[in-house]
């Protein structure tokens, strides 16, 4: 078996593992620094609107026209007034977008354009895009979002609780922020491509929470029935049994996403890459991390907010504290309770954190230590 599937092995069956519930607060911290930056970037530079949602005219020239990215952005900017972009097209030739203008003002860019680039006037495609027609557009977009998170509320107040329903949505929220302010710092256009690219690493995202999510709901049956562990003992298990498989399949996908934003938007130059490719590579990145620093351990701080937990803790450190009082260890004095489906040589949520998390169940030759032999 590979050290990485190895150390996943460990990780399920609770041998090692890291108190992410532990250091909340530092994640909680972290997290809300990088949304006030991503606020703060929108907030000053705001978002780059593509022309699907504010309306304006594309302009293609024939192929190898003599004149450079730069010098055919000059002169698109003094025929219509307005900012332009232009991009080099794998043929040779030249995409120019301009937003913002009136449609009754494109004839006279393009010819101003014909002119300037000494091509002939038909052979300049012209694409018009009514604001009217963006606006309905930018509406939809936002409809769409609202209907999304609405039903994912709703799907998992059902499927599990209102607790994991709200954990969630937070985590939602954070990677929209996050996504939506390093759009605005970046500085790339927002187009559909863009709105598609964010519904799908939203969808993502809640797929990776669900699934530490449906872990948790399995390990917490029956929990209070027993003195071992405390709710977010068993959180953080939940975290480190599913932590392997979250850190393949995030960087599975963010492989070929990254394909597409460095080299197709970056190297090749196109740049139409970049609207949906930046999207998914944050909002993966996001997501991945909401999941396990966000969502489970807001998850854990509200559960425990609740008298049966509140209760359960007490009587927890209690065994533990008087465990420690006699010399023993927690195994010793538990060896014969256990919950749910949990096999009797189950081993801690996590051992690396606090002196007083409860040691391994298994030791020696892998021979369960206890009264039962």
């Amino acid at each position: 078996m590979s050290k990485l599937g190895n150390l996943g092995a460990r990780l399920h069956r609770g041998e090692i593992g890291y108190d992410f519930v532990k250091n909340r607060k530092i994640w909680y911290g972290l997290s809300i620094l990088i949304t006030i930056t991503a606020v703060v970037g929108l907030a000053v530079r705001g978002l780059n609107m593509g022309i699907e949602f504010q309306g304006g005219a594309v302009f293609t020239t024939p192929k190898n026209v003599s004149v450079s990215v730069s010098q055919a952005e000059e002169y698109a900017e003094e025929a219509s007034g307005h900012d332009a972009i232009v991009q080099k097209l794998g043929d040779g030739s030249l995409r120019i977008q301009v937003a913002g203008i009136e449609t009754d003002k494109a004839n006279q860019i393009k010819n101003q354009l014909s002119d300037d680039l000494k091509v002939d006037a038909e052979q300049i495609n012209a694409e018009l895009v009514g604001p009217s027609w963006g606006e309905q557009i930018a509406n939809k977009a936002w409809q769409g979002l609202g209907i999304f998170l609405i039903l994912v509320v709703i799907y998992l107040a059902i499927a599990f609780e209102w607790r994991m329903a709200l954990a969630a949505f937070v985590a939602l929220i954070h990677d929209i922020t996050i996504t939506v302010g390093i759009y605005a710092l970046v500085g790339f256009e927002v187009t559909p491509g863009t709105v598609i690219g964010l519904l799908t690493i939203l969808g993502y995202s809640l797929y990776d929470t669900v699934v530490v999510f449906d872990s948790l709901k399995e390990q917490t049956k029956d929990l209070t029935k027993q003195t071992r562990w405390t709710y977010s003992d068993v959180a953080n298990r939940s975290i480190n049994s599913t932590l392997v498989r979250s850190i393949n399949t995030t960087v599975v996908a963010l492989l070929p996403v990254a394909g597409l934003l460095f080299i197709g938007g970056g190297v090749l130059g196109a740049g139409m890459l970049n609207d949906i490719s930046l999207s998914l590579f944050v909002g993966l990145a996001a997501g991945a991390y909401s999941s396990i620093f966000i969502a489970t351990p807001l998850v854990a701080d509200l559960k425990e907010r609740e008298p049966q937990m509140k209760a359960l803790k007490k009587r927890v450190l209690a065994k533990r504290a008087q465990s420690a009082a006699k010399g023993e260890t927690a195994q010793e004095e538990t060896g014969d309770e256990s919950y749910g489906d949990e096999p009797e040589d189950a081993a801690p949520a996590a051992v690396v954190g606090p002196r007083n998390q409860p040691a391994s169940r298994s030791r020696g030759r892998g021979r369960p230590s206890g009264k039962r032999r």
